[in-house]
C-alpha cells in the first residue's frame, strides 16, 4: 500500500484515470478536488505505482472523524484487478473497519470484495444501486429563462441552510448528515433560489466526489422550472471549473429521470454502487 502525497504523481493519476472512464469517475472527481486545494482533507492510496491495479481515495487519518458518520467516512474506489483491490481492503492500514463507512464506485465487483472482507470482520454491508448520468457538454445546454415575477433570486447555499437540507434529503435526518451537508456547502459549488423572505426554496449542491447531489424544490414551489434552472447552472459551473457534470439517480425516480433525459444527459452503462459498512456492535440489538 502506498499513499500518494506527491503533487506531480497526483496530477499524473488524474490523467491516468481519464483513460478509464466511466468506471473511474468517482475516484476521478475526488482526485480533482484533492488537486484543487483539497478542501475535504482527502488522500489517495494505491497498491503500487505507477502501474497501479487499485486506487482508493479516503479521508486523511489526521482529520477529525466521527465513527458513526458514514457520510464523511467515504471512500471512492477504482480497480483494474479485483484481487488487488480486495488485498487493499484486507490491509488494516487502508480502511478503518471499526467505523461506519461507505464505499462508492462504478464496478460490479465492489460488493463481492466488501462481503469477503466484512463477514469475517463482523461488519454488515448494505448495497444501494443507482443509474449514473453525466452531461457530456454542459456548455451546450440552453440557458433556462423563467417567466416569473419577480425573477428567481439565485445565490450559493449558505451554511445556515444545512438544517433544511438535512430535513429534506432522503438520506438525511441525523446530526452527522447535517454537519456533512454544512461542510459540503462550505467546500464545493452549489446553487440556491431564495424566496422574497430570503429562505431557500430550490437548490442543488456538489459532494466530495464532484457529484451533483440533493437537487430539491420545496413541494409548494414545484412545476415552475426551478429544478431545470438549478441543474443547468450547477452543471455549467462545474464544467467551467474543469469538473465533469455527473450525478446519480434511483431507477424509480421518474421525475428526475425525465428531467435528465430532456436535458440530454447521458445514462452510463455502469451502475453507481454505494456500500454502507456497519460494524455489528453499532447495529441496534433485535428485540426477542
Amino acid at each position: 500500500m502506498l499513499v500518494l502525497n506527491c503533487s506531480t504523481k497526483l496530477q499524473m493519476l488524474e490523467y491516468m484515470l481519464m483513460k478509464n472512464f466511466p468506471e473511474s469517475l468517482k475516484v476521478y472527481g475526488a482526485v480533482l478536488n484533492i488537486n484543487r486545494g483539497n478542501p475535504f482533507k482527502k488522500e489517495v492510496v494505491v497498491d503500487s505505482w505507477p502501474e497501479f491495479k487499485a486506487v482508493i481515495t479516503r479521508r486523511k487519518r489526521e482529520a477529525e472523524s466521527d465513527d458513526l458518520d458514514y457520510f464523511t467516512n467515504a471512500y471512492a474506489v477504482f480497480y483494474k484487478d479485483l484481487q488487488a483491490y480486495q488485498a487493499l481492503l484486507e490491509n488494516p492500514e487502508t480502511i478503518n473497519w471499526e467505523q461506519v463507512f461507505q464505499i462508492q464506485g462504478l464496478q460490479d465487483g465492489l460488493y463481492k470484495a466488501s462481503i469477503a472482507v466484512a463477514v469475517p470482520s463482523q461488519v454488515d454491508v448494505k448495497e444501494s444501486l443507482f443509474q449514473m448520468v453525466i452531461h457530456p457538454n454542459p456548455d451546450a445546454l440552453p440557458d433556462v429563462k423563467l417567466l416569473l415575477d419577480p425573477a428567481p433570486n439565485l445565490v450559493s447555499l449558505d451554511v445556515s441552510h444545512a438544517s433544511l437540507l438535512n430535513e429534506t434529503w432522503s438520506r438525511g435526518g441525523s446530526e452527522q448528515c447535517r454537519k456533512y451537508l454544512a461542510n459540503l456547502i462550505c467546500c464545493f459549488p452549489s446553487v440556491c433560489i431564495l424566496d422574497e423572505d430570503g429562505h431557500p426554496i430550490s437548490w442543488g449542491l456538489t459532494d466530495q466526489f464532484a457529484t451533483m447531489i440533493h437537487g430539491y424544490t420545496l413541494p409548494e414551489h414545484r412545476r415552475k422550472g426551478y429544478n431545470r434552472l438549478i441543474a443547468t447552472i450547477l452543471a455549467k459551473k462545474l464544467h467551467n471549473r474543469g469538473f465533469p457534470a455527473q450525478g446519480n439517480v434511483l431507477e424509480d425516480n421518474i421525475p428526475s429521470i425525465t428531467l435528465l433525459k430532456s436535458m440530454n444527459a447521458q445514462f452510463l452503462h455502469c451502475q453507481f454502487v454505494r456500500l454502507i459498512h456497519t460494524p455489528l456492535h453499532f447495529l441496534p440489538t433485535p428485540h426477542l
